[in-house]
């Protein structure tokens, strides 16, 4: 098996200001006009605290500390694409708003309550979202 034929990783996080959740609609790439957390893939070395970091700052311009692992899933989108998502949460301020840093991959950031994202979530989200993580209890 060659590292093409393999899956990759995915790291969501999962940017909480109360009960809302940070999402954003994705542009540009897989799971386009669906709705997703900021993350990215992984990169080699890297450890999952230190991807949400890097992705949440190069996405939103929010600086992040101490994210902590939330949940896994496992997405196979079609025969050439399967991801394994690592899901980190972390809270925010109040006062904390998210900036539009790559707007080729992405609409624009807001807060929605987590049980009420918008549809079409991205794949990853959507498999997070009927699992049984409960991000309050």
């Amino acid at each position: 098996m060659s590292p093409v034929d393999r899956p990759k990783v995915g790291v969501g996080v999962l940017l909480f200001k109360g009960e809302n959740v940070l999402v954003g609609k994705r542009r540009g790439s897989h799971g386009s006009g669906t709705f997703a957390l900021p993350g990215g893939h992984l990169e080699l070395g890297e450890s999952f605290e230190q991807c949400a970091i890097r992705e949440v700052l190069e996405e939103t311009a929010i600086e992040i500390r101490d994210p902590v692992f939330a949940y896994a899933t496992n997405t196979v989108f079609n025969a050439t694409t399967h991801y394994v998502t690592i899901f980190m949460r972390v809270d925010v301020e109040p006062g904390v708003e998210a900036k539009l840093m790559e707007p080729d991959k992405c609409e624009g950031w807001m807060w929605v309550p987590y049980e009420s994202i918008p549809e079409p979530m991205f794949e990853p989200l959507l498999a997070l979202k009927e699992s049984r993580y409960q991000p309050f209890g």
